[in-house]
């Protein structure tokens, strides 16, 4: 396996490439979209307005499919001497591209004061999932936590306070036995509550592992994992009692991708998604809709979760600039405003929310201040190194507890030892 640090250029002479005079370049520029509505046409807008502003520049912006499908082809891509210049994968993907040996790290292509202003202008919580041994290998972009839609109009019809969401785990499973509904046939019309279970399941749960008082799923190193603790058991106890104990969910594994439409048409009077899913509710839901954390049980809590700008490896000089001067300016904060207002996305950085334009917005849409105040009690998600595997096997064994193979004790045994096989090498 590759492991640590092996470059292609050395720092000092990556920053010599910076100061060079422009010239006519080409990138090429892979990203994923995990959320409904326009974000790959977002992405592409900002991309025609960079390159209106820098003629010199030419950017292919290839929409390459979900974050797995964008991941597997950059690493593809790069094998085969034909890497993009850049890409939005992961945060989690991080380590899987350290021991790939196919992306660099940001650190080496900056200035000191660049690294201090322009990467330390980022929230904590999203670097979290971002640097390793003193490095930086994603700049936070498209970055989220997950959050609480409730509709206002089914609160209000079970006689519910509509402006008031549930704070606790205890209040949701309360309120969700109130807002779910049957027919005279006694088939559910309206579940009270929806947290999917496939697509992204292990970064729903780390909702609740957080809650329940645990700082996420892996150690910062990504060489250990945390799957059968109390904190990690007694989250999957509760996930699995929501549909088989008190009925508030639907049984089963429950779709992640269809989560915002069974929001709209009422299948579910409250659910868990992404706040990179806002301006998609916002453009969709038929009724009024609020914006909530997640509920706590020992703490509030959520994990950080979405994209990173990767810089692959494999590109020359005048490609690394301006590589490296599209991300700045990708992140700065007219341009973050643009992409958050127009995606839901949290704005990655405090001086973004300082622009009139975020301003304004916030004041029209105060839903989209929650997840950004949510960093504060934010855990990482899941990523280790052989990270694919890892989450596999956590995901296998959270069905099989919700499925009902397996207790939730038996499962984040098994996960534990199994994920430990994986990452002895590791360590």
């Amino acid at each position: 396996m590759t492991r640590f640090f092996t470059r292609m250029l050395t720092g000092a002479a990556m920053i010599a490439a910076l100061s060079l005079p422009a010239r006519a370049v080409d990138l090429e520029f892979y990203f994923p979209v995990a959320v409904g509505g326009d974000a790959a046409a977002t992405i592409e807008a900002l991309t025609q307005k960079y390159m209106a502003q820098n003629p010199e520049a030419k950017i292919a912006a290839i929409y390459t499919g979900s974050y797995a499908d964008t991941t597997a082809r950059a690493i593809t891509a790069a094998r085969g001497g034909k890497a993009p210049q850049l890409a939005i994968l992961l945060s989690t993907d991080m380590f899987t591209m350290i021991d790939e040996d196919v992306v660099m790290p940001w650190d080496d292509m900056l200035t000191e004061a660049e690294v201090k202003d322009w990467i330390g202008g980022f929230y904590p919580a999203f670097l979290r999932n971002s640097q390793t041994e003193g490095k930086t290998w994603g700049i936070p972009f498209q970055r989220s936590t997950p959050v609480l839609y409730w509709n206002k109009d089914a609160f209000k019809a079970a006689g519910l306070d509509p402006e008031v969401p549930p704070a606790t785990w205890d209040e949701m499973v309360e309120m969700g036995k109130k807002l779910t509904l049957r027919d005279a046939a006694g088939n559910v019309t309206q579940w009270g509550v929806r947290i999917p279970s496939s697509g992204f399941p292990s970064w729903l749960f780390t909702g609740l592992v957080a809650a329940n008082g645990q700082d996420g799923l892996a150690n910062d190193a990504g060489t250990e994992v945390m799957f059968n603790t109390p904190a990690v058991v007694g989250a999957l106890e509760y996930l699995v009692s929501l549909s088989k104990e008190h009925g508030v969910m639907e049984p089963g594994i429950i779709d992640w991708g269809a989560t915002p439409r069974a929001f709209f048409d009422g299948q579910a009077a409250m659910v868990w998604t992404t706040t990179g899913n806002l301006t998609n509710i916002r453009k969709n839901a038929p009724f009024p809709f609020g914006v909530a954390m997640l509920p706590a049980k020992e703490r509030r809590g959520a994990p950080t979760g979405g994209g990173n700008f990767y810089l692959f490896k494999g590109s020359d000089e005048a490609q690394v600039r301006a590589a490296v001067d599209f991300v700045k300016w990708a992140t700065a904060p007219e341009q973050a405003a643009d992409w958050s207002i127009a995606t839901g996305y949290v704005a990655p950085r405090p001086d973004t929310w300082d622009t009139d334009r975020m301003k304004a917005y916030v004041a029209e849409v105060p839903g989209a201040l929650v997840a950004r105040e949510q960093l504060a009690f934010a855990v990482p998600e899941l990523s280790t190194f052989e990270g694919p595997k890892v989450t596999k096997i956590l995901n296998d064994n959270l069905t099989a507890a919700i499925i009902g193979e397996k207790t939730p004790a038996q499962a984040m045994a098994d996960a534990q030892a199994e994920a430990d096989a994986i990452l002895a090498a590791y360590r």
